[in-house]
């Protein structure tokens, strides 16, 4: 396949940013700026059994592989569509049995390696980037991702050495993991439940900024890319890398410590939203400087905390969970206003916590607080905002809060209409759940 690029677009040399992507005709909001189909991809185990392995349709009647029986497909061509890939894992699940547990970036990079080996030409999703031209970022690594991708490496070998033969060099396997972390791509439904991890190069082509004029979304294992804000020729396209509920010193922690770069987007370097998204509690006499401080660096540490404790999904837990969220709430809530990004925060974490108990009241309750600060901190046509209106809507059917449920549901619509675009079938999904009622 030649290169042909992406019409609409060129890549060229952003000033500061290296290499990216430009427009060369006008965008509409709402209107695709380019599809990209996945180089390699991988659906998470969690999701085994819900949505198929090849496609990624979520279905009731899939049926699984004869041989690992862990592999599920909506049909025929969907299994020998995805035998190239699976046959690596099929092996092995089957040598191995329940001590089966490699990573999902160990996965995906097994599946990379397969695939470079039996492409000789540019593919489709390489129109305008090839894979071999990612960044690793290695020479600015810190000893602790170093150490993870180590852990990888020796996962890959462990699990699939006896699969792969001739597995790149030590160098050329840490070179590609440094590249699938900094340029891969997590797949998510419309409610942001993560579905799997894939490589898109094209779409690694453009660079963040916290203001974006397009969003991503996926209609199966291709990406979506479209304008949220009106695009002109000459302009660059700019996706975001990161959740943008944050302050602008929070977001330039985390695309620093994720991609190695000093965000200075016109959103941090003016922080126009950081007033808001760090409200401050109205008391008689207001927090010290130094007090507000301590208690984002301990909001920061309790984040980190519950990152790591929520894998473990047993009911007892979950309770210490929400728990641990309340008592966070609870602490902050002394000097942050309910609409402060890091009290937002832990609500959605004890909203989640909540829909995995069922207890759907409790769950409601946290969503009516949240949504109208997400709508406020996050840009237009937000994921976040149309998956919280999702989320609640859903909630107020189930509760047989009809009207409610109805208004939520239409506001997520108005939002996914431009971010998934009017044809997709979460669109669809959402539309005969909302005809439903009359």
């Amino acid at each position: 396949m030649k290169n042909e690029g992406i019409e609409g677009t060129e890549r060229f040399l952003s000033p500061d940013r290296g290499r990216g992507l430009r427009a060369v005709r006008h965008f509409a909001v709402g209107e695709l700026v380019f599809a990209c189909p996945s180089y390699s991809y991988v659906l998470t185990v969690n999701e085994r059994g819900a949505h198929c392995e090849n496609c990624f349709t979520r279905r009731e009647d899939l049926f699984k592989c004869g041989k690992c029986k862990q592999a599920y497909y909506c049909n025929v061509d969907c299994q020998r569509g995805d035998w190239p890939m699976h046959k690596l894992e099929c092996v092995a699940m089957c040598a191995y049995g329940e001590n089966w547990c490699p990573s999902e970036t160990v996965r995906l990079v097994a599946r990379l390696i397969m695939k470079q080996r039996v492409t000789t030409e540019r593919t489709p999703s390489e129109r305008l980037l090839l894979l071999k031209e990612f960044e690793s970022h290695l020479d600015k690594m810190d000893s602790e991702k170093e150490e993870m991708n180590q852990t990888d490496i020796a996962a890959l070998h462990h699990f699939y050495s006896k699969h792969i033969s001739d597995l790149p060099d030590e160098q050329a396997l840490t070179e590609l993991f440094a590249q699938v972390n900094c340029n891969g791509f997590t797949i998510e439904d419309e409610e942001l439940s993560h579905l799997g991890s894939a490589v898109f190069p094209d779409v690694a082509l453009m660079n963040h900024s916290c203001s974006p004029n397009v969003i991503v979304t996926y209609k199966g294992t291709v990406a979506e890319v479209r304008a949220v804000q009106e695009i002109n020729p000459g302009d660059e396209i700019f996706n975001s890398y990161i959740d943008l509920l944050y302050p602008t010193e929070d977001r330039r922690e985390r695309l620093l410590d994720s991609y190695f770069f000093t965000c200075q987007c016109t959103e941090c370097t003016s922080k126009s939203k950081d007033k808001e998204k760090m409200e401050i509690r109205k008391l008689n006499s207001p927090p010290e400087p130094e007090e507000i401080r301590s208690m984002v660096h301990y909001a920061k540490n309790v984040i980190e905390e519950f990152r790591r404790a929520k894998h473990y999904k047993n009911i007892l837990f979950l309770c210490e969970l929400l728990e641990m969220c309340e008592l966070s709430l609870e602490k902050m809530g002394a000097i942050f206003a309910d609409t402060n990004v890091y009290m937002l925060h832990m609500m959605y974490q004890a909203m989640g916590v909540c829909l995995y108990m069922q207890d759907w009241d409790g769950a409601m309750s946290y969503g009516e607080k949240i949504i109208h600060p997400y709508s406020v901190h996050y840009p237009a046509y937000s994921l976040n905002v149309a998956s919280m209106y999702l989320k609640l809507g859903r909630l107020y059917l189930g509760l047989e809060k009809k009207t409610q449920g109805v208004k939520a549901l239409k506001k997520a619509l108005a939002i996914m209409e431009v971010a998934h675009g009017k044809d997709h079938h979460y669109v669809a999904e959402v539309k005969r759940e909302i005809e439903e009622q009359k």
